[in-house]
């Protein structure tokens, strides 16, 4: 997607099966100027992120019917370039390291702040 500009738009995936989080962020990361796309479940994270190709994931670990490690490895085979910031409940540091070892290059533990998110978000994808 291109702006007024004719630059070609920073797309973010925001994967969350929690409707009030895709919104949160959706709004979020489209006032800062990125391309937001979203998705409910593991199935169609990989389906928008096959057709879609985001510059970035947002990935919440506990998606019902696939987890968050088994969408990250799948993600990573595909496009083993690909930024994935893991975003989990509190007490999850297993499922933290794990994702670390697979190409997670940040996490956030929910609740998060959305600032910190939003700014680590701007730096991955101006770096």
């Amino acid at each position: 997607m291109e702006n007024q500009e004719g630059y070609n738009l920073k797309s973010i995936l925001i994967v969350d099966d929690q409707p009030g989080i895709r919104m949160l962020l959706e709004e979020v990361f489209s006032k800062e100027g990125f391309q937001t796309l979203t998705a409910g479940s593991g199935r169609e994270a990989l389906k928008v992120f096959d057709v879609e190709r985001p510059d970035l994931v947002l990935l919440d670990m506990k998606i019902p019917g696939m987890d968050g490690i088994e969408i990250l490895k799948r993600m990573k085979q595909e496009r083993v370039e690909i930024q994935v910031v893991m975003m989990t409940a509190y007490g999850e540091l297993n499922l933290i390291e794990e994702a670390k070892t697979w190409g997670a290059v940040r996490h956030f533990t929910k609740p998060f702040d959305v600032f910190e998110l939003r700014e680590t978000v701007k730096k991955l994808l101006d770096g």
